[in-house]
């Protein structure tokens, strides 16, 4: 478009759902847990109709998997470090906003509890 500048441009996935075996305590060891992911990357465009150009949601589906199987992780912070050094491997990803809940951690007393991280170059 004539005239206008792009700001910023943002990948997103929200309500990723992975199961992974998380925890610290002895009841969640050994065990898989589900967690809930919103992964936003900030990634540039340049308005392209072609999907080579930009960043595949599905990059980010299959960075979460390999985090989630990778073995048991302790915390969730653990888990979302690891998650966004996954998707800043790319390096037209300048920025990664990673929140990983884990719905059964305070169950019945909440909905969920969980880490959101910002990392960036």
């Amino acid at each position: 478009m004539s005239g206008t500048t792009l700001i910023s441009s943002k990948v997103f996935v929200t309500g990723l759902k992975v199961q992974a075996e998380i925890g610290v305590y002895r009841h969640e060891i050994g065990r898989v847990q589900p967690l809930v992911l919103e992964v936003e990357l900030d990634v540039p465009t340049d308005g392209s109709d072609r999907l080579a150009d930009t960043l595949n949601y599905e990059v980010i589906l299959k960075a979460a998997k390999t985090v989630a199987t990778s073995g048991h992780i302790d915390l969730v912070e653990t888990y979302a470090h690891r998650l966004a050094h996954l998707c800043l491997a790319d390096p037209r990803v300048s920025r990664a906003r990673v929140r990983v809940e884990k719905p059964l951690a305070l169950a019945p007393d909440a909905v969920g509890a969980g880490v959101e991280i910002i990392v960036g170059r």
